[in-house]
């Protein structure tokens, strides 16, 4: 059996925003002062590292979908306001069906840059494009707040592997 669009979307975001979530309560227990911690003065900060990567899943979701992905206004400023926008982006993709994602690999996909306007294959989207992107937000959050000091390990990074 292959793996479906579905199964190499939704599923994954999830378990990302869950592991980033664990990831950031260990942060707050260390210290609740490290949403405005950043790893290099042109980077984003914790919190915008984490409202990237709840957009790149979101709107991944919806663009594989062919549906609006909820509007959220970035003004978290509290590990309380992450936990809150995470929860609302897993709802979000929890409620995408199967069907309306599995079948997208051909799907034209149309993102638009501060510069272009870029056109994939929905596969192409989510493999080259989506996906990474993803995984930059979740890593870099994790190695902020490892850099600050947080006891994270890799095992924290890759969450509950075993039964996934």
């Amino acid at each position: 059996m292959s793996l479906s669009m579905y199964q190499a979307s939704i599923p994954p975001l999830v378990r990302g925003l869950t592991i980033l979530s664990a990831v950031l309560k260990k942060g707050e227990a260390h210290a609740p002062t490290l949403v405005d911690a950043r790893l290099a003065p042109d980077m984003l900060t914790l919190v915008g590292q984490v409202q990237r990567a709840s957009d790149t899943s979101k709107g991944c979701g919806a663009r594989l979908a062919g549906v609006d992905a909820p509007s959220m206004d970035d003004t978290e400023k509290t590990f309380d306001d992450l936990y809150a926008r995470i929860a609302k982006t897993v709802d979000f993709l929890q409620s995408l069906k199967r069907e309306q994602i599995d079948g997208t690999e051909a799907k034209r996909i149309t993102i638009k840059t501060r510069d272009n306007t870029i056109e994939l294959a929905g596969q192409a989207y989510l493999l080259n494009f989506a996906l990474p992107n993803f995984y930059f937000h979740v890593t870099t959050a994790y190695d902020i707040l490892r850099h600050s000091g947080v006891p994270l390990t890799k095992l924290d990074y890759l969450g509950d592997w075993k039964s996934a």
